[in-house]
């Protein structure tokens, strides 16, 4: 047998072997890439070497539902069918408005949870990104504000496990308080979704917050800083051992590109978000 007919053969073999299922896939939210809700959001994705897109649910204002094109049946078809001639995926829709707003003095939060399900839906994500900012810090103390906050994630998570999803919750609270908060709440649908720079502000070590959080109660993650260096120059943010780290504790998942922008080009989309991905799929995808 020739040499050139053992190649063609392995060649063949290897060809025909299932391919290996990536464990990390890489996104970045729309809104931060100013192209919240815009169908050049998925092309400039795929441009800038993103496996997807964190697609948010749109401003809330003074709004009563989010300022959300795509409750419109045929607009969403419209922004699916380009999202998937791309291959490039909706893992999480995010409800950022609650950023400014409070989801304990929302009466009508259980309609905006359900807008946000009903987009899921239509793009077959499996997470709903919800920060808890916009509630200020008196729930984080025993009292009338944490109890009826919990009283509504609690909702939230029986709705999320309903519809067979999970909400993401960003708390900004230590992994520690994490875990009580996840326990008190009680619900397979509600988890956290971890965000770098919460660490980071705080001084927290992330790699010993991920250990504590264990990959249970992490659902997904903003892997970025605040605004000033890219990724790949933050002293704060050792993606290296945080992947180790993430190795070693079986998690797999979506790591989602918020922030990180160089202070002096902070609105040039491609140059940011272009280099945090390309280093994040460097580390996590090599």
């Amino acid at each position: 047998m020739s040499v050139r007919t053992v190649a063609n053969i392995v060649l063949m073999m290897l060809l025909a072997m299932p391919a290996v299922a990536q464990r990390y896939h890489v996104a970045a939210c729309d809104w931060m890439m100013l192209k919240r809700q815009k169908l050049g959001e998925f092309a400039l994705a795929r441009q800038l070497g993103a496996d997807g897109v964190e697609m948010d649910m749109g401003p809330l204002g003074k709004r009563v539902l989010f300022d959300n094109q795509l409750r419109d049946s045929a607009q969403a078809a419209k922004f699916r069918h380009y999202a998937d001639s791309l291959e490039v995926k909706v893992p999480s829709v995010a409800m950022s408005g609650f950023f400014a707003q409070s989801l304990i003095k929302r009466d009508n939060y259980r309609d905006l949870i359900a807008d946000c399900f009903d987009t899921m839906r239509k793009f077959g994500s499996k997470v709903a990104f919800l920060p808890l900012g916009g509630c200020g810090n008196g729930w984080k103390t025993p009292g009338a504000e944490h109890d009826e906050l919990v009283k509504r994630l609690r909702v939230i998570g029986g709705m999320a496990e309903k519809e067979g999803v999970v909400v993401g919750i960003r708390t900004a609270l230590d992994a520690k308080a994490d875990k009580r908060l996840l326990k008190e709440i009680g619900s397979d649908g509600i988890r956290i979704y971890y965000n770098f720079q919460d660490a980071a502000d705080n001084g927290r070590d992330i790699c010993k917050e991920l250990k504590t959080l264990g990959k249970d109660r992490i659902i997904q993650i903003h892997a970025s800083n605040t605004d000033g260096v890219l990724l790949q120059d933050d002293p704060e943010i050792d993606l290296p051992k945080i992947k180790k780290t993430l190795d070693k504790m079986g998690w797999s998942g979506w790591l989602v590109v918020e922030r990180s922008r160089d202070a002096s080009r902070v609105r040039d989309v491609k140059y940011n978000f272009g280099h945090n991905i390309a280093y994040l799929k460097q580390v996590f995808q090599k």
